[in-house]
């Protein structure tokens, strides 16, 4: 349980990572990725990154620049453009759903406006999933110029969409469905220099 933790990613590195102790053992129809980051970097940086042995950017969260979030699914991205340069917590929560391919995206609770892709697509079992760097093979590949310096908390990821109320709930870390995993149970490994601090 780690509700007064978070993961301090204190400077740019080519390995230093999270790896999450988690194993889908089957393919997702849907998806919700909620986590919580503090950072002032203005260069790319990714979040969250799930990758299968066929697709490196199974399930990526990733920010191209200050402002701007992408969602990818099955290698492909959706842009969410958010307020930026307020230098401070960004909770954010992405949701993904096969049959229409509509992903739904929440910066700080508010529901951003619906964007659709990968209709159809089903997400492979069995991935490697990485907080702070960005896989760019099956559980590595990394580039230091993609790593992420800065924080990380309220990490939580289910197999189902997510409601507003939801997300609200997820950021005060009181989710109202069972996560696949989350920050309450969180089962991880630390590689290289990350560090889990009140």
């Amino acid at each position: 349980d780690l509700l007064y933790e978070v993961f301090v990613f204190p400077q740019e590195t080519q390995d230093s990572h999270v790896r999450v102790g988690v194993t889908l053992e089957q393919p997702l129809q849907n998806f919700t990725v909620c986590l919580r980051s503090y950072t002032d970097l203005t260069r790319p940086y990714s979040l969250f990154s799930y990758a299968t042995k066929a697709q490196d950017n199974e399930i990526l969260l990733f920010k191209p620049k200050p402002g701007e979030y992408r969602l990818y699914v099955g290698g492909k991205f959706i842009t969410f453009h958010v307020p930026e340069g307020h230098r401070d917590w960004e909770h954010v929560c992405a949701s993904w759903e096969s049959t229409t391919g509509i992903a739904g995206f929440w910066f700080n609770g508010k529901p951003w406006p619906r964007k659709g892709l990968q209709k159809g697509y089903t997400v492979g079992a069995e991935g490697a999933i990485v907080l702070g760097q960005e896989q760019d093979a099956f559980g590595g590949g990394f580039d230091a110029q993609q790593s992420f310096v800065g924080e990380i908390s309220s990490v939580y990821m289910w197999d189902t969409g997510i409601t507003t109320g939801g997300v609200s709930m997820a950021m005060q870390n009181r989710p109202s469905q069972a996560p696949i995993f989350g920050w309450r149970n969180f089962p991880y490994d630390i590689v290289g220099e990350v560090y889990l601090k009140p």
